[in-house]
């Protein structure tokens, strides 16, 4: 992996080496193609081959060393990075897919309009519109020094009304994420969601899950150092099951367990006191895997029993009050079978469910979550 930038030079022009910014986002093109191997690739490097714009990334923070020495993006890169990825998007689509949303309740929210009103007892002196304030009172006395304000002079700040929000987003990590690019984009949606929500929705949780044989929630760190899983069997028919309490050396880690992520996802928000909550899911093929007791199970071709057990998981989301999307990533060939099964998932738990390319699924992604802060769950 190199991080230099190489043209031919015709005598004209002095050498202009990269800034830290532009050989920081080429490796985060790494990242996001190949994971934490990218930084894996810099710790193989001796502190004599080490590149002089790697020194330059580290002094502007952008990336750093562990405790053990290893290199490792720095929050400042990550946050960097997640800004990148949102700035992109908003590139591919309209602007204002992610705009605030509209609310017809006023009161005491997070997002100062620009529309004032009279101050009426109760109103937070905290978004206090001073300029129209001091107006009136000049106004009422007729001007001169010193301004004395009365009740009837103050004029506050209209405010939105928002609802928080709690969103678990379950990223397929299995094998064939790997292909037409699937897992790049994932991730970038991903890490766009989370700067949009820093940057717009402070009061939300958004959390990410990946699941592919097992699931387990992860960092933003952790999103952006991942990989699909590597395919390590590939038999024609599987029929496994492996204690999860006590599992074998080897358990093959690419299988698609949506079951397992729903579980985790609906335990996750279960912790949150939001009133709005959801799940997004985005996956590229049917759930090959599911979870019986203490053991998971892992059946290919895909069968009744694991659709069945994923199911059943997603009525338990809808009972709880969980708005459920799903997301059929179709890149290679119409496959009916995805189609069905998250139209299916749509079907139980009333929500939503949509197939796209890699190219459209920041917008459906970013859509659904829009929508999903709009909708007041009601627990059954």
């Amino acid at each position: 992996m190199s991080l230099y930038e190489y043209t031919r030079w015709d005598g004209s022009r002095e050498f202009q080496p990269q800034s830290a910014d532009e050989a920081f986002d080429q490796l985060s093109e790494y990242l996001l193609q190949y994971g934490d191997q990218a930084l894996r690739d810099l710790d193989q490097l001796d502190d004599d081959d080490m590149p002089d714009v790697v020194e330059l990334i580290r002094k502007e923070g952008l990336i750093e060393q562990d405790g053990e020495g290893k290199w490792q993006i720095s929050p400042k890169g990550v946050r960097r990075i997640q800004e990148n990825a949102l700035t992109d998007l908003f590139q591919t689509f309209r602007r204002d897919v992610v705009g605030k949303h509209d609310s017809p309740q006023k009161g005491d929210g997070g997002i100062r309009l620009e529309d004032s009103k009279p101050y009426v007892y109760g109103d937070s002196l905290a978004n206090l519109n001073l300029h129209e304030t001091l107006k009136n009172a000049m106004i009422r006395q007729g001007g001169g020094l010193p301004i004395r304000l009365g009740s009837e002079d103050y004029v506050v700040h209209e405010t939105e009304y928002q609802t928080r929000c709690a969103t678990v987003v379950l990223i397929d990590m299995s094998g064939s994420m790997g292909r037409y690019g699937k897992y790049v984009m994932t991730k970038k949606v991903a890490l766009a969601l989370q700067a949009m929500v820093r940057a717009q929705y402070a009061q939300d949780t958004l959390q990410m899950v990946g699941f592919s044989t097992y699931a387990g929630a992860m960092t933003e760190r952790q999103l952006l150092n991942s990989a699909p899983k590597p395919v390590s069997i590939y038999d024609s028919r599987v029929h496994l099951r492996f204690d999860l309490d006590d599992p074998p050396r080897r358990v093959p880690v690419h299988f698609t367990n949506i079951h397992a992520g729903l579980r985790l996802a609906r335990s996750l928000l279960s912790r949150r006191g939001a009133e709005n909550q959801q799940i997004i899911v985005i996956t590229d093929g049917e759930p090959t895997a599911h979870i019986e007791g203490r053991e998971v199970v892992l059946i290919y071709p895909p069968s009744e029993k694991t659709a069945t057990h994923t199911l059943a998981e997603v009525r338990r989301c809808a009972r709880a009050g969980i708005r459920v999307s799903s997301f059929a990533l179709i890149e290679d060939y119409f496959y009916l079978g995805l189609v069905n099964f998250v139209e299916e998932m749509a079907r139980v738990s009333q929500g939503v469910a949509a197939y796209c390319s890699t190219e459209d699924l920041g917008k459906y992604v970013f859509d659904s979550f829009i929508g999903g802060r709009r909708t007041r769950r009601v627990r059954h």
